[in-house]
């Protein structure tokens, strides 16, 4: 018997019913926010998805978390103690055993030099404050969600 949500780190198979087959990715996610709420609603919202959610409130603090604990992704805010959600982003990006973690940037920031320049520090995509949710959950699942073979 399967549970959901799922745990651990591997993709399950499940079948739901007897002829649809679905796909549930789980995996190791640090969040880092310096406004406590939004953390807490953006780490509730993905562990009710299966992830497992590592906490941070700054941004030194969540590059150390990161290169610790080599998750298989990051949400990070842009405006943040410490260092900048992009610092942290150029500092990944720059270190060999760091640079294939991806990157989600979710900041209050939404004019297109903000987007611009957060997409070209290295994230893989950036989402705008405030956010819905259901799309996060959808950016996640499209970063973390394996290709099948012969997809482009």
């Amino acid at each position: 018997m399967l549970r959901f949500p799922p745990t651990g780190e591997d993709c399950l198979e499940f079948v739901r019913g007897s002829t649809r087959r679905e796909t549930v990715v789980t995996g190791r996610i640090v969040v880092a926010d310096d406004e406590a709420d939004i953390r807490r609603l953006v780490a509730f919202t993905l562990r009710r998805r299966g992830y497992i959610v590592i906490e941070a409130g700054a941004g030194d603090e969540a590059l150390s978390l990161i290169r610790q604990e080599q998750p298989d992704l990051a949400v990070l805010d842009i405006l943040m103690p410490g260092m900048t959600g992009t610092e942290v982003t150029e500092a990944l990006n720059q270190d060999p055993v760091t640079a294939s973690i991806p990157i989600i940037l979710l900041s209050a920031l939404g004019q297109v030099t903000d987007v611009k320049a957060g997409l070209q520090s290295g994230a893989r995509m950036y989402l705008t404050k405030p956010f819905a949710p259901p799309d996060l959950v959808e950016s996640v699942a499209t970063i973390l969600t394996p290709k099948e073979a012969g997809a482009s």
